[in-house]
């Protein structure tokens, strides 16, 4: 019978004071694998991450000269985790946010058949450290996340998360902010199994190294949602746009009409203009939807392609 290897991975960027504190409660034996290794996916640290991930016992040890974002290094980290031979991968965070004994709930639909990719579930509204713009961003996301990928996740913004092989296999990441929205949506449109499991967390070691400040963490959430809306449902994206602009079009012009046919009135010209600008600008919103949806199509082609390549290189 094959051993079955799980990987727990931790993109790390100035971790060195962290690190301690994770991995002490990092399992070294779960149910269901024959071995459980850790590795450290360090994101061009400038301290002394490196040093302190081997003195602690850590299996392996990915670097990047320069830091590459979150998003490229947990990409790194499934790619290489991939390559080491784990059936299963958990990814955490360094900065001790989530409860390491839930790595068992995690693992377990998995190991079970029931999932291919199984998300850690938050307290969202009891987490006393996270602002109210955090929490209504984070449910935000989630709502998002649910209406895009056909999933009822909820807490898509968790990086607390166990991945199958054959999975992490098919996932791509485009966005390079953070990998958390755009994975499960991905996983969704490949029908894979995304199902969440509640856990609790520590109290907060550090600040979030990902929410610099409140203004910069909405910008680039608001960013991130447009552009997956944009990447994964081009055309329902760009359709609604100009369904708006079709229907504000005809609303000017039955003005224009009413005004010129039922109540004889000259001029009123610009609303005609108007009118036309936006229908204009609507038909030019649907064309884009029908051609982001084809350009979707060849995405999904290509994906596919990649995953097939991926298979085989790992076989090797």
């Amino acid at each position: 019978m094959k051993s079955r290897k799980l990987i727990i991975q931790i993109p790390c960027f100035n971790e060195a004071e962290s690190l301690p504190v994770t991995i002490k409660d990092l399992p070294r034996k779960i149910e269901g694998f024959d071995s459980v290794e850790w590795l450290i996916i360090n994101d061009g640290s400038t301290d002394q991450t490196v040093n302190v991930a081997q003195k602690l016992g850590v299996d392996h040890i990915v670097s990047f000269n320069k830091n590459q974002g979150l998003a490229r290094a947990f990409m790194a980290g499934l790619d290489a985790s991939l390559k080491l031979g784990a059936d299963v991968i958990v990814n955490t965070d360094a900065d001790n946010q989530y409860k390491a004994n839930y790595i068992t709930e995690l693992v377990r639909p998995i190991y079970e058949g029931k999932a291919d990719i199984v998300i850690g579930a938050r307290p969202i509204s009891n987490i006393e450290h996270f602002s109210y713009i955090k929490k209504l961003l984070q449910k935000v996301g989630s709502w998002v996340v649910r209406s895009a990928s056909n999933t009822n996740i909820e807490d898509a913004p968790s990086g607390f998360r166990a991945i199958s092989r054959d999975a992490a296999l098919k996932l791509n990441v485009y966005n390079n902010y953070t990998y958390t929205l755009e994975t499960i949506i991905a996983a969704g449109q490949k029908n894979l199994k995304v199902i969440s499991v509640p856990i609790e967390v520590n109290e907060d070691l550090r600040p979030s190294k990902l929410v610099k400040s409140i203004p910069s963490y909405i910008k680039k959430s608001v960013i991130t949602i447009v552009r997956i809306f944009i990447v994964y449902r081009p055309f329902r994206f760009f359709a609604l746009f100009s369904a708006i602009f079709l229907t504000l079009g005809f609303i000017v012009s039955t003005r224009f009409l009413i005004y010129g046919y039922l109540f004889h009135e000259n001029g009123h010209i610009q609303s005609l203009i108007f009118a036309s600008i936006l229908f204009l600008i609507g038909f030019m919103l649907l064309m884009i939807g029908f051609v982001g949806d084809l350009l979707s199509v060849n995405r999904k082609l290509l994906e596919d392609i990649q995953y097939r390549i991926r298979k085989e290189e790992i076989r090797k």
